[in-house]
Formats: structure tokens, C-alpha cells, sequence
């Protein structure tokens, strides 16, 4: 999984210009997050979402 920018589970991240969230699971081209910070008008159900692995920064 050389594209996963290192990330580990349990680690930060930002994506979506406004949403942070803490990595659940890391899958071979994605991630999935529980999110913790919305400050958009995007709704996730459950709080969760899926990332791919070119549309997040670790914070």
C-alpha cells in the first residue's frame, strides 16, 4: 500500500474543506473515518465515511 501516505489507524485527518475525522480502517486505495469535526452541509450516515487515499491530509 505504497499510496497511503503512511497513515495509520487511529491517526487525523482533513478532508472535504472542513471535515475531520479519525481513521478507522485503511483499505488498499481508500480509508474509512469516523468523522468528528463537520463544519460543512454534507450529512454522514452513522458518523462514517470512505476516503480515497488522494483527498485527505493527515492533521
Amino acid at each position: 500500500m505504497s499510496s497511503n501516505k503512511n497513515v495509520e489507524v487511529g491517526d487525523k485527518i482533513s478532508f472535504m474543506s472542513g471535515i475531520q475525522g479519525i481513521v478507522e480502517k485503511i483499505n488498499d486505495n481508500s480509508v474509512i473515518v469516523q468523522v468528528t469535526k463537520n463544519n460543512t452541509e454534507h450529512v454522514f450516515e452513522g458518523n462514517k465515511t470512505v476516503v480515497a487515499h488522494k483527498n485527505y491530509e493527515i492533521i
